[in-house]
């Protein structure tokens, strides 16, 4: 089979410059070029064949001729040609966008989802993009916001430099920035929607379509917390894997390799020259885009270049399932080695029923988000259960869960009937701290300990990567230290506990004790910034007692991090500035004693299933 070199097909976008023209050898005649599409089947724009007896077709057409042997047997459970590669040349800021995930795209645009991956070629200093959110956001808010155009305020703005990577998975918001040239590989797909657009119009003098409804369809509204890693290739997906390939012509001025009947190989040209060898000899130059279909055999590049490697792997890596069973609702994702959580659905509880009812339905969920995802059994590494309550791990066992209303239910066994795969359970606060320590706000840190305030306060210690329990028998029961002798009394029968203090059910008490209102936590913690001296004074206490209880932790534990989750802990900074000041000052050894910062969580509903797959 002959190596093949590819001629592009051109957009024109008006956000487009003239660079891949000057610097990049494409014969373009028009003013703006915005992209290259340069390894493509799709109709929009396809690549075309420059070299051999194919010359002058498409790389569709040629594929047709020769049978889909030519894309290897890993591509053979795709409907289409997998990917599309291209350049584009930013010179003004794109629009903020979304794509839609397969099933999304395929169901009301008959055509796939898009996930990408971008390299950064070059940029002008100071250049940026859009990646995600700052904070997660509603869909009040989303939709809000783009009404009055104060989206950007809350978009992740990201400092880019020659050669950074970012993967985008579908569902992510996102924009390049102006004077930003880019490698991108993604999906075999032309979705977009468009979410703001500066008020630009197109080449008909009207302002360019938007697609709102659809953007709040699909957008994860979380923050991203960062690109994942994809070690040791520069990205890797179900749907393409990338390489990065520099010869400096000196040291470094020939590579090796082979094109197995597994995947064919895309070669990319970011910059340089030479020759690849494969049967037959084509030259390149910067800019240029190779072929080489499955079954060629032995390669060899040569010359001075930087190129990226595209190949398309056997099978999705392994997975893990993560569930969070909570007294309302029951939490069940699909996890990646990475830790990105991959896809998720949440069902009611009813906790009313039967527990051996409860684990059914749960797990005939997971074996339903399994199929959705097309994943086998066998890539399945196991099972992670986050429960409220007393835990027996070693055993397997629900000792006790009043929300619930389970006693001696053994989970493990009762799971393990439905799904043949290693199961392994914990406390759910437990989970959700591991959540957070290895994949979100404290995922440079060891030892974290993560508390919780919601209608109760929870905790979860995480030392030396590894959930701290004790002998293995229940959480870390932080909300149910006595803060305050012979307090008010705790849902757990004592009296004084820092739950009886902390808790966004206390805050309310309290609250309603000094307004005679019915007041929610952010309706008290506005009307003290206010002003309003018995919310001021209600609040100010409230601080006082959590910091007491977070002091205790701290000289207990001595954490890398301390971090807040639930409700309460969306009132950020005015929340963390005073407890960070009791810490400094209240902490054993004060400033000396190396006191651990304190953040607010950031994988919000997400922490506990990632915890969970985590305990795998």
């Amino acid at each position: 089979m002959a190596l093949l070199k590819l001629r592009p097909s051109y957009k024109d976008y008006l956000w487009g410059g003239h660079r891949l023209v000057e610097k990049y050898n494409k014969e373009f005649d028009g003013d703006i070029l915005a992209e290259s599409w340069e390894l493509s089947c799709h109709p929009d724009g396809p690549s075309y064949i420059v070299n051999g007896s194919y010359a002058g077709k498409t790389l569709q057409e040629y594929i047709d001729l020769e049978g889909k042997k030519v894309l290897g047997n890993n591509c053979q459970k795709f409907e289409e040609f997998p990917i599309l590669a291209k350049f584009i040349d930013a010179k003004d800021n794109l629009s903020i966008q979304v794509h839609p995930d397969n099933e999304y795209a395929l169901k009301n645009e008959g055509q796939y989802g898009k996930t990408e991956m971008w390299y950064i070629m070059d940029c002008e200093e100071g250049a940026f993009l859009y990646y995600g959110f700052k904070k997660e956001v509603s869909k009040e808010e989303f939709a809000r916001r783009i009404r009055e155009d104060t989206l950007l305020e809350v978009l992740n703005a990201v400092p880019v430099q020659k050669g950074d990577v970012l993967f985008i998975e579908s569902g992510t918001i996102h924009a390049i920035g102006k004077d930003i040239l880019i490698a991108e590989i993604q999906q075999n797909s032309n979705v977009t929607y468009r979410v703001y657009d500066y008020g630009r119009v197109g080449k008909d003098g009207k302002k360019r379509d938007l697609h709102i409804e659809k953007a709040i369809a699909v957008t994860n509204r979380v923050p991203l917390i960062k690109s994942r890693s994809s070690y040791p290739h520069v990205a890797d997906c179900d749907y393409f894997t990338v390489d990065k390939l520099n010869l400096d012509g000196r040291m470094m001025c020939r590579v090796e390799g082979t094109v197995s009947e597994e995947s064919f190989v895309s070669i990319l040209i970011l910059d340089g020259e030479g020759v690849v060898s494969c049967g037959n000899k084509v030259s390149y130059q910067k800019g240029d885009s190779l072929f080489l279909p499955a079954g060629s055999g032995a390669y060899v590049i040569e010359g001075s270049c930087d190129a990226l490697i595209t190949t398309i792997r056997a099978k999705a890596a392994p997975v893990r399932i993560g569930i969070d069973i909570g007294g309302t609702d029951t939490k069940i994702g699909l996890v990646d080695v990475h830790n990105k959580l991959l896809d998720s659905v949440c069902i009611p509880t009813k906790a009313e029923r039967p527990a051996d009812e409860v684990i059914r339905t749960v797990a005939e969920t997971a074996l339903s988000i399994l199929d959705k995802n097309g994943i086998a059994m066998e890539q399945c590494v196991g099972v992670g259960i986050g429960v409220p309550g007393t835990v027996d791990r070693k055993k397997g066992i629900v000792r006790y869960s009043n929300n619930i209303r389970w006693e001696d239910v053994p989970l493990v066994k009762e799971m393990s009937t439905y799904l043949p795969i290693p199961v392994e359970i914990a406390n759910d606060a437990d989970c959700a701290a591991l959540g957070e320590t290895i994949a979100g706000a404290g995922k440079e840190c060891s030892d974290v300990v993560m508390i919780t305030l919601g209608t109760g306060v929870g905790g979860g210690v995480v030392l030396d990567g590894e959930i701290y329990e004790g002998r293995g028998i229940g959480g870390s029961e932080l909300g149910h230290m006595v803060i305050v002798e012979n307090g008010e009394p705790c849902t757990c029968g004592r009296r004084g506990c820092l739950e009886a203090y902390a808790s966004a059910t206390a805050l309310k008490r309290e609250a309603k004790r000094a307004s005679k209102k019915e007041l929610i936590p952010s309706e008290i913690f506005a009307l003290a910034k206010q002003g309003d001296p018995a919310m001021k004074e209600v609040v100010e206490i409230y601080i006082r007692r959590l910091g007491l209880g977070i002091v205790n932790i701290v000289n207990i534990f001595r954490p890398q991090l301390v971090l807040l989750g639930g409700g309460i802990s969306g009132q950020g900074e005015s929340l963390l500035v005073p407890l960070r000041r009791i810490l400094r000052e209240e902490c054993f050894g004060g400033e000396r004693g190396d006191v651990p910062e304190i953040e607010e969580a950031v994988l919000g509903n997400n922490a506990g299933i990632i915890g969970a797959a985590g305990l795998l």
